[in-house]
């Protein structure tokens, strides 16, 4: 499963948002775009992204630039799998 899918389902399971996230593309922004989104959701994105992909994400790693959009959290995720 390519990244964009893995994020995909994990923003489906996460957020509770069913069909919808089918619709999720690269550019669908996260940060004031999915109302499902704040900052409670981020802390569970994160746990999910490293239980289910094995990451390790650092606080300093995180800012509204990862969240801003779908592509920008694939890139993210991406550049994680890949250290």
């Amino acid at each position: 499963m390519e990244t964009l899918e893995k994020v995909r389902a994990i923003l489906r399971d996460t957020l509770s948002l069913g069909d919808r996230a089918n619709q999720l593309t690269l550019e669908s922004p996260l940060l004031g775009g999915l109302a499902e989104f704040d900052s409670m959701a981020v802390v569970s994105v994160v746990t999910m992204l490293e239980d289910e992909l094995g990451l390790t994400v650092n606080d300093d790693e995180l800012s509204a630039d990862v969240f801003a959009s779908v592509g920008s959290l694939v890139t993210f995720v991406d550049a994680k799998l890949r250290r």
